[in-house]
């Protein structure tokens, strides 16, 4: 890294911004890193200091997102809960990507840490594909699995119609808990 070319502290969060502004895709903390040539860690720090800015960025399974409040007002966006086990979890995502909707997040209810989220952004097979492999490769746990199986998933998606869709076909697998 040479020094003539590192993007330095005020500077270096805005261009962050920005390419995550321009971004139509998840930018992992390497790739950021080497566009603003510092090390991983500079970029942990610097995220963090944006959502310390009140800035609307994501850590996904895939990368940083930054939320775009327009577009996210035309959403439709409903929370369901699910019940099964991790076996399942690959199916469930699947279900619901496949009627066009995006699982923006996991909920579970811990006993003693209260309500844990976890961002999951995956609307697509190919970003579900990527999140089981990141499991699978860190060996992680599902935040579901602290629940035995219990958990809430927000969904959005264009419409109300494919929300419906997704619910009815993750409840004729089984998975999704009615009231």
């Amino acid at each position: 890294m040479t020094e003539e070319l590192k993007l330095l502290g005020a500077n270096r969060r805005e261009q962050l911004l920005l390419w995550l502004k321009e971004s139509t895709s998840p930018l992992t903390g390497g790739e950021l890193a080497k566009k603003a040539n510092v090390s991983r860690q500079v970029i942990v720090q610097d995220i963090s200091l944006l959502k310390a800015r009140n800035e609307p960025i994501i850590a996904t399974s895939q990368g940083y997102v930054y939320l775009d409040a327009a577009a996210q007002k035309h959403q439709a966006e409903r929370i369901i809960a699910c019940l099964h086990g991790p076996e399942r979890t690959e199916e469930e995502l699947q279900l619901i990507v496949d009627e066009g909707v995006t699982v923006k997040d996991v909920k579970i209810e811990h006993p003693v840490y209260g309500d844990l989220t976890a961002a999951i952004q995956v609307g697509t097979r190919k970003e579900v594909e990527h999140f089981i492999k990141k499991i699978n490769s860190t060996n992680a746990a599902y935040l579901s699995q602290l629940t035995d199986g219990v958990h809430l998933h927000t969904l959005t998606a264009p419409d109300e119609y494919r929300i419906d869709q997704a619910c009815q076909a993750l409840e004729e697998a089984g998975i999704l808990i009615e009231d």
